[in-house]
């Protein structure tokens, strides 16, 4: 079920008893500002004198600031995020536009982890690549310039976990590691031990002082010879959805003491199609365990002639209006059903659309009219938030100093 979240005072206490708490979580989360002995190798006064010391050295939970309504954000490497002479920039150009929110690699496509986290985990797996030195200190500023802050975590998309344990990764029939059409490897999505990874990430994040936690890669993989590929744990039968839907439960329920809320990406295309695209992803099977679902409805990426369009990269305003008009209904129906006691829905809150718009060149120019068509539409549709991507980060700068939401 959709968490809830009333007011952020109630997760910003730093008395005693939050302190305390704080101190038991970041020792069991593998803390490196915890001594490993607080556990209970020592007793007596000994023993409390370690566990007061651990307390005074642990630092204070993070503070979050709510979610910005309506949300326009844009998304930022870890690469440049950890370099101040490229992160300054665009910070300088969210201050200055309608933008309020970034996203920021925590786990990109390479499966490195881009902060020092102190969890044991993680540090066991070797996926630590502190590309930003200071995580935290890096978003208090943010926070205090008002930007809100979106942790990117990707999931199955994992070279680095595929190399720490090959016995997870997604397989060619013959055994050898498989790798998708750009050379990348998968780990199987239904291992439960990759599961709990993801969850200290998740964790980790929010410890550094993320606004919200953001799953993309939440799919079996793709784009690669799909003739040639096997899984170690997935037993082929049960259905790839189904998989995905248990993976989307157990972070909602692992994480439902998190006070920051989840969002996943999902193919645009899962707006349309009401089966799983041969990934796992159904729209009404993600719904009930986010807060946010994210479509990347990107006009570039659907195939000519779809839904009787030419060149959809040439029409943006068309492929998002209708697009997202289609998710708003299918929210909507289960919206409805959730009223009927005789409804597996019955009872049920469920993600909000937020969708990820275009900005960078395939298919056709991405001019600042186009992306304010995009704009646009995720307007008319009657929704008001949105989330711009630009593998470059570059931006197209005059795209958002006006149009719908300013």
């Amino acid at each position: 079920m959709k968490k809830v979240f009333t007011h952020r005072s109630m997760f910003m206490s730093i008395g005693g008893t939050a302190v305390a708490a704080a101190a038991v979580f970041m020792w069991s989360m593998g803390s490196a500002d915890v001594p490993a002995y607080v556990a209970g190798d020592h007793t007596g006064s000994d023993s409390a004198a370690a566990v007061a010391s651990a307390v005074s050295q642990t630092p204070p939970p993070p503070q979050h600031i709510s979610t910005p309504s309506p949300l326009h954000a844009i998304y930022m490497s870890s690469w440049v995020a950890g370099t101040p002479s490229l992160r300054e920039g665009l910070v300088e150009f969210m201050r200055t536009s309608e933008i309020n929110a970034v996203v920021i690699d925590v786990k990109d496509y390479s499966g490195k982890v881009s902060f020092h986290t102190g969890d044991a985990f993680i540090e066991a797996v070797g996926s630590e690549e502190e590309r930003v030195p200071n995580m935290r200190a890096l978003i208090e500023d943010l926070h205090r310039q008002d930007i809100y802050t979106i942790a990117r975590i990707s999931v199955f998309q994992d070279p680095h976990f595929a190399t720490h344990r090959p016995d997870l990764a997604v397989k060619t029939v013959q055994g050898s590691v498989w790798k998708d059409r750009k050379g990348i490897s998968w780990v199987d999505p239904s291992s439960k031990y990759v599961w709990e990874y993801i969850l200290h990430v998740a964790r980790s994040a929010e410890a550094a002082g993320f606004d919200e936690l953001n799953f993309d890669y939440v799919r079996f993989p793709s784009d690669g010879n799909m003739t040639d590929i096997s899984f170690p744990v997935w037993d082929e039968q049960t259905p790839r959805s189904d998989v995905l839907e248990s993976f989307f439960s157990y972070l909602n329920t692992e994480l439902s003491d998190v006070p920051v809320p989840i969002s996943l990406d999902l193919f645009g295309m899962t707006m349309t199609n009401t089966d799983d695209l041969n990934i796992g992803q159904v729209l009404e099977k993600a719904a009930p365990h986010a807060d946010y679902i994210a479509p990347m409805v990107y006009p570039s990426h659907y195939p000519n002639g779809w839904n009787n369009l030419s060149n959809p990269a040439a029409s943006p305003y068309e492929v998002i209006h209708y697009a997202i008009s289609e998710g708003v209904k299918r929210l909507e129906a289960m919206r409805v059903l959730s009223t009927s006691t005789s409804s597996p829905w019955y009872g049920m809150q469920f993600a909000e659309l937020r969708p990820w718009i275009q900005d960078f060149d395939l298919g056709a120019d991405y001019t600042a009219d186009m992306i304010q068509k995009q704009k646009q539409a995720v307007f008319d549709v009657g929704l008001d938030s949105w989330m711009a991507w630009d593998p470059k980060n570059v931006y197209t700068r005059e795209a958002y100093t006006e149009g719908p939401g300013l």
